[in-house]
Order: structure tokens, then sequence, then C-alpha cells
């Protein structure tokens, strides 16, 4: 199918496959489609039908209370084109990054799941070809017979990968946290939808990094942690850490943390923030490379931060209401700029 997509004064043409998702078919083909969650569940990509018709995937989406059905608005990472289609969306981002990492749709096959915390499991996909993708990215994944994609952040990083590492919480009616929880998935064939997203980092930054991380949304900040520290970037600048969860049996990567920041000197500083528990005793002890605090993982980045704002990008990434917390701190308390502040929500 031919899809024609304007916004403004500028516009593209691309080409779908049958079935293909319009967002996908559009990154695919390297178009700066407007999205964030590429899942059906933010509204980002909504865009408005002009001319041709769409068959939509998923007309239960969270994202459609975006939607007004009346402008013949629709989520373009839900549907798909029956016709030719000309839309219009109000703006194009997401451009393409020099030397790669477009994204691409591929089969992968699961390996190594295993339980970090009670609710908490890591797995791997192994790929067929060699794959690029940036530190902070992330992919989309769908077993076979579950209906929709699902976001998943990398853990690792490496240039010509083929395995991918991911973390998943588990929840409560969550089609793949309870597929991947419900029995032992080991050799699973998932469809794969990727590299996405522009929370990502490169050693050219030239500044200092603070990651702001909720729960399993450390998973993108280990794979920023590793670009950076293989690169030795923090001989040159700082770095902060502050990973939130409720309760010291929440924590997992403590063992990886710690080797990041031994390998880091004192240049790069790791923070546990427990919401839901007095710090103990012994966690310093038990953990003598990392600094623990009591309170919200945004209240207790407020503290530790203040006075130290200056040359910094933020990256945050967890459940919406922690990062809504922690952005409305680094631009309230630490005047930062949009730009320098990058976001995952993990909704």
């Amino acid at each position: 199918m031919r899809i024609q997509v304007n916004a403004r004064n500028r516009g593209y043409e691309f080409e779908a496959r049958p079935g293909e998702r319009v967002l996908h078919a559009g990154l695919r083909a390297g178009i700066a489609l407007p999205y964030e969650c590429a899942t059906g569940t933010c509204g980002t990509c909504k865009a408005t039908l002009v001319g041709g018709s769409v068959a939509d995937g998923w007309v239960s989406a969270p994202g459609k209370k975006y939607v007004k059905a009346e402008r013949r608005e629709f989520l373009m990472c839900q549907c798909e084109a029956s016709a030719d289609l000309t839309l219009e969306v109000d703006k194009f981002v997401h451009a393409a990054q020099p030397g790669g990492c477009t994204p691409a749709d591929c089969s992968v096959v699961l390996r190594a799941p295993r339980m970090l915390t009670h609710d908490v499991m890591a797995f791997s996909v192994d790929l067929q070809e060699p794959r690029d993708f940036d530190a902070g990215q992330f992919v989309l994944l769908a077993p076979e017979g579950l209906a929709g994609y699902r976001a998943y952040s990398m853990c690792n990083f490496e240039r010509g990968t083929l395995r991918l590492d991911f973390v998943v919480k588990r929840k409560p009616d969550g089609g793949f946290s309870e597929w991947l929880f419900g029995g032992n998935r080991e050799g699973e064939t998932l469809s794969m939808f990727g590299p996405l997203g522009s929370a990502t980092f490169e050693p050219t930054l030239a500044k200092n990094v603070l990651c702001i991380a909720g729960g399993s949304g450390i998973a993108g900040m280990m794979s920023i942690l590793a670009r950076a520290v293989g690169e030795r970037y923090f001989e040159r600048w700082h770095g902060w850490v502050f990973f939130g969860v409720r309760k010291m049996c929440d924590l997992f990567f403590l063992d990886e943390l710690a080797s990041l920041q031994r390998q880091s000197s004192d240049r790069l500083q790791i923070t546990v923030a427990l919401s839901e528990e007095d710090v103990s005793p012994s966690a310093s002890q038990d953990w003598p490379e990392f600094r623990f605090e009591r309170g919200f993982v945004h209240e207790v980045t407020k503290r530790a931060m203040a006075g130290k704002y200056q040359d910094v990008r933020a990256y945050v990434a967890g459940p919406p209401p922690a990062v809504d917390a922690a952005i409305r701190v680094l631009l309230l308390e630490a005047k930062l700029t949009t730009n320098n502040i990058r976001y995952d929500k993990y909704s």
C-alpha cells in the first residue's frame, strides 16, 4: 500500500506491506513519524485520515482516549492500511540517527528466562542476524498467539549484537508478563520490531549524566551505563544513578551495578531509594559501593542533587507517576531544559 503523510510544509511517501502497521512501515522507511510508547497507550502517534481507509487492530487501546473519531483520527501504531492512504500528523520527530539503527521486524528466540525477584524476571532473545541499537532504546515484542506488542528496553549494549537482554515486571492482567511468568518459555519464538526510542546516550554527549529509575525502569539505564563505562566516559564526566524500589527484597542488578561503579572510580555514584522500608544498617555493609536512602526516588534525587545540575543530561524511566514526579523536579528545581531530559514511561 502507498502511504502519503504530511505535516505542515513537509510530506513523505512510503510503502506498507500487507498487514503492516502504519507506524512500523513509516519508521522502517526512515520517516520521522511521531511516537512514544508505540504500543497503543500514549496516543502520541495519532494521525488524521485524509484519504483511504485503515483497519484497527486494537479498538480498545488506552491511547484511543486521545483520538477524536469525528476528525477521522487513528493510532498509527495499531492500524493497518486497507487501501492507499493520505494522512496528516502534527509534526515529524524521532529522525533516524546517522549511521544506522533503523527499525525493522524479525523473529527472535527467547532464551534463559530467570527470576530476579518475586515479580521481576530477566530473559534474553537470540537474533538471526547481527543488529545495532543505541544505548537506552527499546524494542516491541509479541509471542505467537498473543495479540499486540509490548515495549521493553534493552539492558545490554553491543554493536552488531546477536543477543538482547531484558527485564519484565509482572503486572496483573498484563498480557505479555502473564504469558512469560505462566510457564517455561525457553525456546519460544517472538515477533520483534525495533529498535525504537530517543532516550539514548552517545559518548559524544559531553555532559554529566543523571539516571533516575523506578523499578524495572533500570533496564535502559543499564544499557546507558554499559556504553558509558565501556567508553571510559566517567573518566571525564560525572554520573549519578538513583534506583528506586519499594523494599530491599525488590532490588536486582546490584552485582552488575557494583561492577560498573568499581570501573568508574568516584565519578559514578549510585544511590538506592526505598519508598516503603527504612534502610537497614546492614545495607551499606553488604553493598559499600552504594548509598541507601528512604523515600521516593524523585525525593531522594532532589535532596542529593541540589546544586549539582550544571552540564547535566537526565534520563528517567519507570512507572508513569514516578517519571512525572522526577520530570517535575528536573524542570522546576533543576531548571533543566526539555532537550536535556529524556524519558520512557513504562505504562
